[in-house]
């Protein structure tokens, strides 16, 4: 009875022990000596990398080292023949139940309608055409299904083993910081929270961030000056509002501001993922499957609760930005004197506009994403179904870009609040007047003062953010 219980799980889990038989060992073995160019008896990450490179197979960032890392018992830095085979074991188990759970009506065969329900019960909706992209990249004989040898050997040299794993790469991803506080949260994976490794990924992130602000902190202080000078005596202009700022303060004048910008970032990252981690469990409607309107408004709900805890500091920078030299010794007077002055009340100045901003360019960022995402796999998943992250970059600029023109008029009207009391002769005028008056003195374009250096700080911004983000991953030890 044992020996027949035995047998029938070997089947269930292994396809009729196929993972036991000779012809995968056969199999096995000569793909390790394919792999093992320097024939030292074991593959190491760059023979991994190159043997699969030089098949036709190209792996992800990071994928190679998560393969060896994952099958080495013995920690010396790479795989036996025993290790590799042992890893390809279990590793098709996974996969076996990754592919049983997509085959929800059971036939033995994955279709495109499954995959699509696959990436909506994930949150991502697409069409059913975008679906069967994804369907052809995987399957080798044009039935337009994939059966379990087609998948098994499309993800056997992968290290994705779930479906979150295997499309996370799909989904929108803001970890990369450009300075601006309305983006929705990053996502992590089930076994990322479990593991820790979530924390590594937000320290990545804010380390990047803090980086990528100081980077472009000039050129959002001369923003900051050009939303809040708008007279017609008193007009700054891009290069005009540099010379003003070097001759008033010298070249360190530049990064007035700057600090408390970059101090804001770990607790405003960490309070924005804590917050939407609830704010899903609160919104998900299916057993905690996050669609896209619903992450939508967990992602607008948790910068919203980030923004009312952090929203002084964001006071005290637009402050410090503007300050002459001597006004303030540092951040600590800076809120002493505020305080002292105008009350409590002064450090939520501009906050109703900032709180809307976030509706706009949250909803326009993701929805802008997806589309731009979604049409390249339309036409390039048969190739590839990886959007690979020159692409996903490319998705992410363009999306928050479009996203900050539809917020921006918000965000100059809560920066003028904000400086309206350091200003001499200022009126303290509410969101509605403060509008009206722009928009008489100024013309519509007068709410759009100041995007100019705005736009110009983004493709830097996320180009040192990336760079530095990839080097934490490595010296925090991520692969992803």
């Amino acid at each position: 009875v044992a020996a027949k219980m035995y047998q029938a799980v070997r089947r269930l889990v292994f396809t009729d022990s196929r993972c036991f038989d000779a012809e995968n060992k056969k199999k096995y073995e000569e793909l390790f000596k394919k792999l093992d160019t320097n024939k030292d008896g074991k593959v190491d990450v760059s023979e991994l990398k190159e043997g699969l490179e030089a098949m036709g197979t190209t792996l992800g960032k990071g994928a190679a080292q998560k393969i060896v890392s994952s099958g080495d018992r013995n920690k010396d830095g790479g795989l036996d023949l025993k290790e590799f085979s042992r890893y390809l074991v279990e590793h098709e188990k996974k996969l076996r139940l990754t592919f049983k759970s997509l085959d929800k009506n059971k036939d033995g065969c994955i279709d495109a309608s499954e995959i699509k329900q696959a990436l909506e019960d994930l949150g991502m909706d697409i069409s059913a055409e975008e679906a069967k992209k994804i369907l052809q990249s995987i399957d080798a004989d044009g039935t337009m299904t994939v059966d379990w040898n087609e998948w098994r050997e499309h993800f056997l040299l992968n290290p994705a083993t779930n479906i979150q794993e295997i499309i996370r790469y799909w989904k929108h991803s803001s970890v990369l910081d450009i300075g601006d506080s309305l983006t929705i949260p990053d996502e992590f994976t089930e076994e990322e929270k479990t593991t820790g490794m979530w924390w590594k990924q937000l320290s990545a992130g804010a380390m990047a961030g803090a980086v990528s602000r100081t980077g472009t902190a000039p050129l959002d202080r001369i923003k900051v000056f050009m939303q809040v000078h708008s007279s017609k005596t008193n007009k700054i202009g891009l290069v005009s509002g540099f010379k003003q700022m070097l001759k008033e303060g010298g070249v360190l004048s530049l990064w007035r501001g700057n600090g408390v910008n970059v101090i804001k970032i770990a607790p405003e990252t960490a309070i924005k993922f804590m917050a939407y981690e609830q704010y899903k469990k609160i919104i998900s409607s299916e057993g905690g499957k996050v669609r896209t309107h619903e992450r939508f408004m967990a992602g607008s709900l948790a910068g919203a609760t980030a923004q009312t805890i952090i929203y002084p500091m964001e006071v005290m920078k637009t402050r410090l930005t503007l300050r002459k030299t001597g006004q303030y010794s540092g951040m600590f007077d800076c809120a002493k004197k505020i305080l002292k002055r105008e009350g409590v009340k002064a450090f939520y100045k501009g906050y109703v506009p900032n709180i809307l901003g976030i509706i706009p360019y949250a909803g326009i960022d993701l929805a802008i994403y997806e589309s731009l995402k979604n049409a390249w796999l339309s036409h390039y998943a048969t190739d590839s179904p990886n959007p690979g992250i020159l692409v996903l970059l490319g998705c992410g600029t363009i999306s928050s870009t479009c996203g900050q023109i539809a917020s921006y008029p918000l965000a100059l009207i809560r920066t003028r609040m904000q400086a309206q009391a350091s200003l001499e002769g200022s009126e303290q005028l509410s969101m509605v007047s403060l509008t009206k008056k722009i928009v008489t003195k100024e013309g519509f374009f007068g709410l759009y003062r100041g995007i100019l250096p705005n736009f110009m700080k983004v493709i830097p911004a996320v180009s040192i953010s990336y760079v530095v983000y990839e080097y934490m991953k490595t010296g925090l030890g991520i692969s992803k």
